[in-house]
C-alpha cells in the first residue's frame, strides 16, 4: 500500500473552512489580558519620557509597561544569531521608526488600542540615514550572506576573459524593499503556570521559538512550551521568534495573568522582516554563439544598524550556468531601519530577476534562443563549489515547458504581436533552490487499537506539512493514513527544523520514515500496547555532508501590454519542475502556483515607499502596499518532470519557495518581448512603462 505520491485534500481542511481550526489570535484563557505595542515615531535617538499617568486611569488599562519596568531579558537568544529584535523594552534607544517603547496591556483589545494610541512619548531625535543606494559612502564588503554562506566567490581570469569576449553585457538591475504580510497577522498568547511558561504563537518552529524564550528568562527548556498548531501564512516572517511571544510573556510574568498580543498590519511592517532593496550589476562575457567566458554579479542592499542580514541575491549564480571566470560578490550598508530578514526566496527570488533578465539579454545579443543559450551554458559541476549535483534536471524542464507553453511558434523579434492597443509577449527564466535536509526528532506510538501516532515539532503553514507527513508514514507503516494520527508544531515534542528554506517536509519526512521504520521492526516483538519509538536524524544528516543538491524549474509567461495606459497584464503563466520525488501533488501543487503568484506580485506591484524625512514607510498597510489580488492573476498551470534523488532517502527536495523563483525575470523578459523596451527595475508599474513608451526599442 502506497499513500505517498497520491492526491490527498487536506486532513485539517474541513475545521479551517468552517472556522473550527483555533489559531494563535484565536486561544483564550481565563483572566485573559490584551497587549497592543507602541511603535517608535523616529527612526533614531533616545526615549526622554513616556506619560504612563496619561492613560493608565482610562478604562480596562492594566498596566504599560517600557524600559523603566519591564522585567530584563538575557542576551543572546536567536536561532542562527543573536538577534536585538528580541531585546524588547530593555533601554531607552530607538534604532529604527516602528520599533518598540511600550506595551498597553488593558482588559480589551479595544481598550489597550485606544490607551496605546493615547500614550504620550517624548523623543530626542539624532541624525538619521534610511536612504539606500548603490553608491551610497557607507557600503561594505561584509564576511558573510544569510545562513552563514561566504559573500565573496571567484576563480578564473574575470577581466582576462571579459577582454577577449566578442559580447559583453554590463547592466544594473533593481528591486524595491518588499514585505511579507500573510493572512494571519502575527500573534500569541502567553501564561505561567507552576513555574512554567505556556505560549501558543504563530510560528515556522516551535522549537527553535522556545529555545529563545528559554534564554530570554534564563529558564531551563523543560520549563516552556511552545504550540503552533495553525499557523496562517509565514513566508519566512514567523521562521524565527518574533515580539509577540517575547512580549506576552514579559507582560504575563509581570501581571500574574495570561497576556495575547497580536499585531497589526502596520505593526507588520517593522517588526517581523522583510526583502531589502537590491542593486544588482551583472557582466557577462561570451563568445559569439553565447558561451559564457565570464559572469559578475556584484549585489549592493542594506541591513540594520543593530543587526547584519545580507540578502545573497548573487548565490544564485553559484548554481546557474557555466563560466571559465566567476565573481560573485555582495556589498551592504547599515541604516537605521528594521532589520531585513527571510522573506520567500531570500536571495533566488531578486538574484534570478537580475541573472535571468541578463541571461535574456545575451540571447538577444547573440541572436540565439533563450532557451538554446541556457542549455549551451550547462555546468557539469556546481560553478561555486565545484561538486556534482544529486540530479540536474533542469534541460527536462526547458524542453517539457517549451513544449506546453507552444515555444518553438514564438518569433523572437519584439514588438510585432498587437491586438488592438495591446502589444503580446513571451518569456522566460529558469528557477533553482536548495534542496536540503537537516536533523529532526519524531516519536512513533503503536496505540491498542491498532492505530499509530505519531509526534514531531513540524509546522503547518498552510504547506499541507501535516498531511504529507501522514502520507509518509502511512507508506512507512503499510497502514491507510486514516490509521496515523500525526501530532505537530509542540516544542514538548523534541528538536526539529523549522518550516522554512525549503527543507521542512524533506528533513521532518525523513525523522517520520525512520521512526515508523523502527516501530514496524518491533511490532511483531511487543504484544503489548501501547509502545513508543523515538529517533533523532542529527548523526543521519551529519553523516550524509552538504552535497549540492538542488531543485530545478523552468517559468514561462504571456503578456499584454497596453500601449495607452501603460498596463501590463499576466495572460498565461507555466511553470515546470523538477523537485525530487512528490508526497502529495495537490498540495504541492498548490505551492508552487502560489509562488508563481507572488513572482507576479513582485514583477508589476510590490514596492514598499520609505520617506526620508521621517524614516517610516508611506504605505505600511495593504491598502497603499500593492500586491496581486484576484483579478491580476491569469490561468496557471504548474507540472513537474521526474526527479529522482537519493540524496535524502525520502526523495524530497521541497517545493515551498522554488515556485517564486525566475518569474519576475520571465514577465520582464516578456515584456521586452511584447514592447521592445527592457525594464530593469522591479516593479513594472504603468508609469514606467509609459516613461519608455512600447515600440521604441532599446539596447
Amino acid at each position: 500500500m502506497s499513500a505517498f505520491g497520491t492526491g490527498h485534500v487536506r486532513i485539517e481542511g474541513r475545521d479551517k473552512v468552517t472556522g473550527a481550526a483555533r489559531y494563535s489570535g484565536d486561544i483564550s484563557a481565563d483572566g485573559l489580558l490584551r497587549g497592543w505595542p507602541v511603535l517608535a515615531t523616529i527612526p533614531r535617538g533616545r526615549i526622554t519620557a513616556i506619560g504612563t499617568e496619561t492613560v493608565l486611569p482610562m478604562p480596562g488599562v492594566v498596566a504599560v509597561l517600557h524600559h523603566g519596568n519591564s522585567p530584563r531579558l538575557v542576551a543572546g537568544a536567536g536561532w542562527t544569531d543573536p538577534d536585538p529584535n528580541l531585546q524588547l523594552l530593555q533601554d531607552d534607544r530607538i534604532p529604527y521608526a516602528g520599533w518598540p517603547v511600550a506595551l498597553v496591556v488593558a482588559e480589551t483589545f479595544e481598550q489597550a488600542r485606544a490607551a496605546a494610541m493615547s500614550l504620550p512619548v517624548e523623543y530626542e531625535a539624532q541624525p538619521w540615514d534610511v536612504t539606500f543606494s548603490a553608491a551610497h559612502p557607507g557600503l561594505y564588503t561584509p564576511q558573510e550572506v544569510n545562513l552563514h554562506q561566504p559573500s565573496e566567490i571567484a576563480h578564473g581570469d574575470l577581466d582576462a576573459e571579459l577582454a577577449g569576449s566578442s559580447v559583453v553585457l554590463d547592466q544594473t538591475y533593481t528591486t524595491p524593499e518588499e514585505h511579507h504580510n500573510a493572512m494571519e497577522p502575527h500573534a500569541a498568547m502567553a501564561r505561567w503556570a507552576a513555574g512554567r511558561l505556556d505560549v501558543v504563537d504563530s510560528n515556522q518552529g516551535a522549537f527553535a521559538v522556545a529555545q529563545d524564550l528559554a534564554t530570554l528568562f534564563a529558564l531551563d527548556l523543560s520549563q516552556v512550551r511552545v504550540r503552533s498548531e495553525h499557523v496562517g501564512g509565514a513566508f519566512g516572517s514567523k521562521a524565527t521568534t518574533r515580539p509577540p511571544a517575547v512580549l506576552a510573556a514579559m507582560a504575563a510574568l509581570v501581571l500574574h495573568r495570561p497576556v495575547r498580543v497580536v499585531l497589526t498590519r502596520r505593526h507588520m511592517f517593522s517588526l517581523v522582516g522583510y526583502r531589502p532593496p537590491t542593486s544588482q550589476r551583472i557582466r557577462l562575457g561570451a563568445d559569439p554563439d553565447g558561451s559564457l567566458r565570464a559572469y559578475e554579479h556584484i549585489t549592493a542592499t542594506q541591513t540594520a544598524t543593530t543587526f547584519e542580514y545580507v540578502e545573497p541575491a548573487g548565490i544564485v549564480g553559484k548554481v546557474m550556468y557555466a563560466a571559465d571566470a566567476l565573481r560573485i560578490g555582495h556589498r551592504v550598508v547599515r541604516l537605521d531601519v528594521p532589520i531585513p530578514k527571510w522573506m520567500r526566496g531570500p536571495g533566488e527570488a531578486p538574484g534570478s530577476f537580475a541573472l535571468e533578465s541578463a541571461m535574456d539579454e545575451l540571447a538577444q545579443m547573440c541572436g540565439a534562443d533563450p532557451i538554446a543559450l541556457r542549455i549551451r551554458n550547462e555546468p557539469l559541476l556546481a560553478p561555486g563549489s565545484g561538486r556534482p549535483f544529486t540530479s540536474r534536471n533542469v534541460i527536462a524542464c526547458y524542453t517539457e515547458g517549451a513544449r506546453r507553453f507552444g515555444w518553438d511558434a514564438r518569433d523572437p523579434r519584439p514588438g510585432l504581436r498587437r491586438e488592438g492597443r495591446w502589444l503580446l509577449g513571451t518569456g522566460m527564466a529558469a528557477a533553482t533552490y536548495p534542496g536540503e535536509t537537516a536533523p529532526a526528532t519524531a516519536e512513533a506510538t503503536a496505540e491498542a487499537d491498532g492505530s499509530v501516532t505519531v509526534r514531531i515539532t513540524a509546522a503547518d503553514i498552510g504547506t499541507g506539512a501535516r498531511t504529507a507527513l501522514t502520507q509518509i508514514a502511512a507508506e512507512a507503516l503499510d497502514l491507510p493514513p486514516e490509521r496515523i494520527r500525526m501530532l505537530i508544531a509542540d516544542s514538548d515534542f523534541g528538536p526539529a527544523i523549522l518550516a522554512g528554506h525549503s527543507f521542512g517536509t524533506a528533513s521532518w519526512g525523513l525523522a517520520v520514515v525512520e521512526a515508523c521504520t523502527a516501530l514496524r521492526a518491533r511490532l511483531d516483538d511487543r504484544a503489548e500496547r501501547p509502545f513508543t519509538v523515538r529517533v533523532n536524524t542529527a548523526d543521519q544528516v551529519r553523516a550524509g555532508g552538504r552535497p549540492e543538491r538542488h531543485a530545478f524549474g523552468a517559468q514561462f509567461a504571456e503578456v499584454a501590454v497596453d500601449t495607452a495606459s501603460g498596463e501590463v497584464r499576466v495572460r498565461r503563466l507555466l511553470g515546470v519542475y523538477a523537485i525530487g520525488r512528490v508526497v502529495n501533488p495537490l498540495t504541492v501543487r498548490s505551492q508552487l502556483a502560489g509562488g508563481m503568484v507572488w513572482g507576479l506580485s513582485m514583477a508589476l506591484h510590490e514596492e514598499a515607499v520609505r520617506d526620508p524625512a521621517s524614516g517610516g514607510h508611506l504605505n505600511a498597510n495593504l491598502a497603499g502596499y500593492h500586491y496581486a489580488a484576484n483579478a491580476d492573476v491569469p490561468t496557471i498551470e504548474v507540472d513537474w518532470v521526474d526527479d529522482l534523488d537519493l540524496a535524502n532517502p525520502t526523495g524530497i527536495k521541497g517545493a515551498g519557495e522554488i515556485g517564486i523563483v525566475g518569474v519576475a525575470a520571465a514577465i520582464a523578459n516578456a515584456v521586452w518581448h511584447a514592447t521592445g523596451v527592457r525594464h530593469r527595475a522591479l516593479p513594472i508599474t504603468p508609469a514606467r512603462v509609459l516613461s519608455n513608451p512600447p515600440g521604441i526599442v532599446h539596447a
